[in-house]
């Protein structure tokens, strides 16, 4: 008997389960390998965060079930955190809410909000679980392509008026996984006016929008007058703070569809545990100080790649933002060329571009969440591949 449903039938293996398990079978034949593909930081979680989820963790009152919603504690701070960084304005009780990382309530909010046969347009290239979660909610995923021609903005004219129709949802993604592509107000602006339009929810993964490098700051979408009317913004703290393996972070914005998606999670799951959700709030009351020397750190590691690429002749215009480089494949090979080349020649993992949306072909992928050393020895291996001859 199949005990799968026709929802998981109809999923692909999810990327980066697949990458693990090649480096894993490479690894067991003695091969050293550089995984350059997945984007969990190296870097540890500040000393205060964890002392503060140690003190929470021996009070006997935190072993207890959380809010459904949240603690208030988490959610305050949420909303304290975006006066103070967006001048945007947040009732913690109503417009924000606490999620068990930001993929899982971006995969839920779908869900929540979509019916079967409903269509979510999704950027193109983009996170792959913007397509899956579509796909388990038995909507229809609608690309928006977007290009380097554009800077990887939104182009809304490239919609025809009958894929519009047809949608409910639009996500957008900035700063980019996977482009690293930044914007600045005025997209979302545009943004704003193009979902009002057409009735649609909009959706902003900022899972990277403290990962920014520069005098560059990313914006919010909710500094949009009237943005709360119609849009969702998501943020995590598993970029920033290095906390991927905590899985904590928050939805903000449109009062209704976080109704919508606190319903859903209530029947699911009973939000994280509180000593987590106590240090998170702590994190985000911060200065930050520990974000911009992180940011620092992958400053530093982004010169010595670009360094590398260009000297294989592959150019890339320096990011603004998150710690991924989005780059073309060297003339005369597909994006899954290239990466096998790189992984069978270079013992490099990097991921292809195709990975993440039709558009991506002719394109990869390189994550620097990777010790300072681990990187430098993929550069200079990189050095020596020299067109496909390492």
């Amino acid at each position: 008997m199949d005990y799968r449903s026709k929802r998981v039938t109809n999923l692909p293996p999810y990327l980066f389960s697949v990458f693990q398990k090649k480096k894993k079978q490479l690894e067991e034949q003695g091969v050293d390998v550089i995984d350059l593909g997945i984007g969990a930081p190296d870097l540890p979680t500040p000393p205060f965060i964890v002392q503060k989820l140690l003190d929470e963790s021996v009070k006997p009152e935190n072993h207890r079930y959380s809010n459904y919603a949240g603690s208030q504690e988490f959610r305050e701070a949420v909303a304290n955190f975006y006066r103070r960084k967006y001048g945007v304005e947040l009732n913690p009780d109503e417009e924000v809410l606490t999620l068990v990382g930001s993929k899982e309530g971006i995969a839920h909010l779908i869900s929540a909000v979509i019916n079967a046969g409903d269509s979510v347009l999704i950027p193109d290239p983009g996170y792959p679980v913007y397509r899956s979660a579509v796909s388990l909610a038995d909507g229809e995923s609608i690309y928006f392509p977007l290009d380097h021609q554009n800077e990887y903005r939104p182009n809304f004219k490239s919609l025809s008026q009958t894929e519009i129709r047809k949608a409910k949802m639009i996500i957008l993604n900035y700063p980019s996984n996977p482009t690293a592509a930044t914007v600045n107000l005025a997209t979302f602006q545009e943004a704003i006016s193009f979902a009002k339009q057409h009735n649609l929810a909009l959706v902003h993964d900022a899972a990277y929008g403290l990962v920014t490098f520069g005098e560059y700051e990313a914006p919010s979408i909710l500094q949009v007058p009237e943005a709360k009317d119609i849009a969702v913004e998501f943020g995590s703290l598993s970029k920033s703070f290095n906390m991927t393996g905590w899985r904590i972070g928050y939805i903000v914005g449109s009062k209704h569809l976080i109704q919508s998606l606190s319903l859903m999670k209530s029947n699911i799951d009973t939000s994280q545990f509180l000593p987590i959700q106590k240090a998170a709030a702590v994190a985000l009351q911060s200065d930050l100080q520990s974000v911009k020397h992180n940011n620092d750190i992958y400053n530093n590691r982004l010169s010595t790649m670009l360094n590398a690429l260009k000297q294989i002749g592959i150019h890339v215009k320096r990011p603004k933002g998150t710690f991924f480089i989005w780059a073309p494949v060297p003339i005369g090979y597909t994006s899954n060329e290239f990466a096998e080349e790189m992984l069978k020649k270079a013992g490099v993992i990097i991921t292809p571009g195709t990975a993440f949306g039709p558009s991506g072909e002719g394109y990869f992928r390189i994550s620097l969440s990777v010790h300072t050393d681990r990187l430098e020895e993929a550069a200079k291996r990189i050095r020596q591949f020299k067109g496909g001859e390492s």
